[in-house]
């Protein structure tokens, strides 16, 4: 046989068994109200279904970041994960802002120790574990030969430098949620607080446009296309520190729908329920159109500008982000008025939105293993079949180590945030 069609023939054995595995989750636990006119899920936003809506997108951010790997870029395996890992990270936000505004309904004081309670212990001590785990696993690098600088493992234990460059989501989430607790704790016009917490996602998006993805300010202009390149320090390298990079801003402002149809539940979910097959097909042509202009502008304009000869290239990041905004306000939307009609929950999805973000820090640690057992030796005698061992190998990793990272912050949670004891009725 030929070698492209053996290569052919990889490709399909993989994408094949991801397809099916993802057609099995989608259809397992099921509960779907379609061709039945005017019944809804009832429980389409419960806790349990957003989390499986969470373990849905945390299994494809696994499947986005093992794409990128060489072996799988080589090959065109899973080329369906490769571009959409902001369409995952936007679920999580979009859960992410839902869930923060129905907790502040119904939840008695829910802002008082909202900052100690929901950013500190829930978002900066996990962020600051996985800090302390991957600053071993350098040092078992450096001990090998890989010597890091001083000041960066200073840069590194403050978080600032981005050990586990996948380790961005919670720094972003953290400055989400302090937006949110002080325009609703000081503004008592919701709309008002919405308002500011969309102009800062904005300002966000903007801020990388001009920061970029490394310190291109430094030096002599397109300093980074010449031979000043190959001696860059370690601090002028990409995406050394936050919001170098357009995954950092470009899925944030499904927070803000999440937020927004929280607010308005009762009328958005209302208005779809009138004529829901109409609306919702409308709903979806209009995402679509938002994707074509997605598309476009990444294509036309680009984020990676700095890289085109003409400097930092920042009105064609602005270009290319505001070409965006507009899917991923509208994607969690389309989402949850599809699940009004068809949603899934299983154990699979379930656990998986249980540890969706440990699975996810640990994510980038399971792939360096992997890499490092995955010699060419083994990848000759695994032949084809190297690229299902290999994902397999990601995911279970993944699993067993953000299941272990996620005990031990929640054994430190219990030690550093002690319930005051209830004092007992006189």
């Amino acid at each position: 046989m030929p070698e492209f069609l053996k290569d052919l023939t990889a490709v399909g054995i993989v994408d094949q068994i991801i397809f099916y595995f993802f057609l099995i989750l989608f259809i397992w636990g099921g509960t779907n109200k379609f061709g039945r006119r005017q019944e809804f899920n009832d429980d389409y936003a419960s806790l349990e279904a957003m989390k499986s809506l969470r373990g849905f997108a945390a299994i494809g951010v696994i499947l986005h970041h093992i794409s990128q790997v060489d072996m799988f870029q080589q090959k065109g395996l899973l080329a369906p994960f490769l571009n959409a890992g902001a369409y995952f990270v936007a679920i999580f936000f979009f859960c992410s802002g839902y869930g923060l505004i129905k907790s502040l309904d119904t939840k008695e004081n829910y802002l008082k120790g909202f900052i100690k309670n929901r950013i500190v212990k829930t978002i900066v001590l996990p962020f600051y574990v996985n800090v302390l785990i991957y600053a071993l696993y350098n040092l078992g690098n450096s001990m090998v030969g890989n010597k890091v600088a001083t000041e960066r493992w200073i840069a590194n234990f403050t978080g600032f430098a981005m050990m586990n460059e996948f380790g961005w989501f919670p720094i972003v989430l953290a400055f989400l949620y302090l937006v949110f607790y002080l325009c609703f704790r000081f503004i008592k016009k919701r709309p008002v607080a919405l308002g500011i917490i969309f102009l800062f996602i904005i300002a966000m998006g903007v801020g990388f446009c001009f920061n970029g993805h490394f310190v291109w300010w430094v030096g002599q202009k397109n300093w980074w296309l010449g031979p000043a390149a190959a001696k860059a320090a370690w601090w002028q390298q990409q995406k050394a520190f936050w919001f170098q990079g357009e995954w950092w801003v470009n899925s944030a402002p499904a927070f803000f729908t999440g937020l927004l149809f929280a607010n308005y539940e009762k009328q958005i979910s209302g208005f779809f329920k009138k004529l829901y097959a109409v609306k919702f097909h409308v709903l979806l042509i209009i995402t679509m159109i938002f994707y074509k202009l997605s598309s476009y502008g990444q294509m036309k304009f680009g984020y990676w500008t700095e890289f085109s000869g003409k400097g930092p290239g920042i009105e064609d990041k602005l270009r290319t982000y505001f070409c965006q905004v507009p899917l991923f306000l509208l994607l969690g939307l389309t989402i949850i008025i599809f699940m009004m009609k068809y949603h899934v929950s299983n154990p699979v999805s379930r656990f998986f939105g249980k540890y969706s973000l440990h699975t996810y820090l640990m994510n980038l640690f399971a792939i360096g293993i992997m890499l490092v057992i995955f010699t060419p030796q083994l990848q000759k005698t695994l032949g084809k079949f190297s690229p299902i061992v290999f994902a397999a190998g990601v995911f279970i990793l993944s699993i067993v180590m953000g299941i272990g990272e996620q005990k031990l912050t929640e054994l430190l949670q219990k030690l550093l945030f002690k319930k005051k004891k209830e004092k007992a009725a006189a």
